[in-house]
């Protein structure tokens, strides 16, 4: 049955709106990121009267954003991939594995993220201070120390998340495995962990945004040399004036990685690849 033109109005009036609204923003920003200072200071223009590509030139020399964004990529993947390994071999033995406070550990991992992190803020500071000064490791101020914050706020949801779609695949893959001589681990390698590429995909996604977006524990918990994206840009704002549109070419700029990657996995996310698997 044909559904009526009314709705198919609707419809799309509704998605043109709401499209316009998305896409806003995103215009605002492209446009700001090619006028010069002064046009985005004084009346915003809908339609930009000069356009320069002299603040995508800038935004390097204002700030060292290389230097930022390299530290970013390496706190932002170093937590990825940690997180992700430790929740695979967790999630696999909370799904496969009956043991003492089984269920105590599973609700205690996801009730970790019932608080804000700023509650966690003062506490991490002062530990790795104390660990700093009884041991000479430098956790505070250091790239590694940040890797480690960013492990305590992605790792309980991944090891939630993990738990579920493991759950959702078939133990009789694991047994198939067994029977061709696998151990526990190599069905986990083999089979498990091929059949639920999707959901750890949707985790390192999860992780990797949460690194790179992350502002307050950022501009605590590092310096100078250490600093990150989201703290260094606010390098563009000085005691005399504001650089504008170097702050959105900046925010384009650094917004190209995470929209790449969740281009290039997008597929994986939606993919049921364990579909068929048991015959």
């Amino acid at each position: 049955m044909a559904a009526p033109r009314s709705f198919l109005w609707t419809r799309r009036i509704f998605l043109t709106l709401l499209t316009g609204f998305v896409l806003l923003p995103v215009y605002v920003m492209i446009s700001s990121s090619l006028k010069p200072l002064a046009d985005v200071s004084g009346k915003f223009q809908w339609i930009p009267s000069v356009l320069t590509l002299r603040p995508y030139v800038d935004i390097w020399n204002t700030v060292p954003l290389a230097d930022y964004f390299m530290n970013s990529l390496a706190v932002a993947s170093a937590a990825t991939a940690l997180s992700v390994a430790v929740a695979v071999f967790a999630a696999y033995a909370i799904s496969r594995y009956d043991f003492h406070g089984k269920r105590v550990f599973a609700v205690t991992v996801l009730s970790t993220q019932m608080f804000p992190g700023i509650l966690f803020l003062l506490p991490l500071f002062l530990i790795y201070v104390n660990i700093g000064n009884a041991t000479g490791i430098a956790l505070f101020g250091s790239r590694e120390g940040l890797i480690l914050t960013y492990l305590t706020f992605s790792l309980p949801f991944s090891i939630w998340m993990l738990t579920g779609y493991f759950d959702s695949i078939p133990r009789e893959l694991d047994e198939a495995a067994e029977v061709d001589g696998c151990g526990p681990v190599g069905a986990l390698f083999r089979v498990i962990v091929p059949a639920a590429i999707p959901g750890i995909v949707a985790v390192a996604v999860y992780a990797f945004m949460t690194a790179w977006g992350e502002v307050l524990f950022a501009s605590v918990m590092t310096n100078d040399t250490t600093r990150t994206l989201a703290v260094g840009l606010q390098g563009y704002a000085t005691q005399n004036d504001v650089y504008w549109n170097q702050v959105m070419a900046a925010s384009l700029v650094v917004s190209v990685p995470v929209v790449a990657g969740f281009l290039l996995l997008q597929r994986y996310l939606v993919a049921g690849l364990t579909a068929g698997a048991v015959k």
